[in-house]
């Protein structure tokens, strides 16, 4: 006699196996119920729990085809048991995702007033502007803004965000800022003269930044008054080396820049 399968599902009808994959600690996943998406940092009694890039936690059973990676599904499972340890950090202190490919740039970008502040935002943000896709360029100076702002057209699947030195209100350069902000470009400045003073002295062996006379070039100033040739190339060159994470910056640049590339990526 002809034995037939207590499953009558057709072939065709039947879900296709999907990869079993490690819950390592950094592995981005999405959950498809919610559409949370984050990294994880726990893997326990059958559950993950998931970090999104503003910190929020959450914990989800780990069920077969639960979970999408790189937008495919696929089912998480234990790590096997002294696996081999990854960074969870990046400089920026968000989650650390290892081998995780640079995203298609986007249409938005991030402008920055000068070099320094272009290198500045890339060695500590460098890991997350890469996985959300948003390109950092500098200007020249505050003044070339408006044709700037003109001749990118923001709109809402092209944002932009810039980042202003020493935006005082009342100044030139806040006069400028507020004539070219509208809902899809965002200008945001922080406090200091140059974005050599963003980073903390204690992280380059100083007491505090010197207080430059009125008049004088800040950057030389600073130079002659710290002892260091003057060669602002150099010198920048000496700060930057100091600069390792999010933790050597000042808290008024960090809100900044965290601000702009919430602006820029989102929905």
């Amino acid at each position: 006699m002809r034995q037939y399968s207590a499953d009558l599902t057709p072939p065709w009808k039947k879900p296709k196996p999907v990869p079993e994959v490690a819950a390592e600690p950094g592995l981005v996943v999405e959950e498809p119920g919610t559409g949370f998406c984050g990294a994880v940092v726990r893997c326990e009694a059958g559950t993950v729990t998931l970090e999104d890039r503003f910190g929020k936690h959450r914990v989800f059973p780990m069920e077969p085809r639960g979970f999408l990676l790189e937008g495919r599904v696929v089912t998480l499972v234990r790590p096997a048991p002294g696996g081999p340890a990854r960074p969870t950090r990046t400089a920026s202190g968000s989650v650390a995702v290892p081998g995780a490919r640079a995203r298609v740039a986007r249409a938005g970008r991030i402008y920055v007033e000068g070099r320094h502040d272009a290198e500045l935002v890339e060695k500590v943000w460098g890991d997350d502007l890469r996985i959300e896709g948003v390109v950092v360029e500098y200007l020249e100076g505050v003044d070339d803004l408006p044709s700037i702002v003109s001749e990118f057209a923001p709109g809402p699947d092209a944002r932009l965000g810039v980042l202003v030195d020493h935006l005082v209100p009342g100044s030139k350069e806040w006069r400028i800022a507020q004539s070219v902000t509208s809902e899809h470009a965002l200008v945001v400045g922080h406090p200091y003269i140059d974005i050599w003073e963003a980073v903390k002295p204690s992280s380059l062996g100083i007491d505090a930044w010197p207080r430059v006379p009125r008049g004088q070039d800040w950057k030389t100033g600073v130079c002659g008054a710290l002892g260091w040739p003057e060669n602002t190339g150099a010198a920048w060159q000496r700060i930057l080396s100091g600069v390792h994470s999010y933790k050597d910056l000042e808290p008024e640049l960090l809100g900044r820049v965290e601000e702009l590339i919430d602006f820029v990526t989102a929905p």
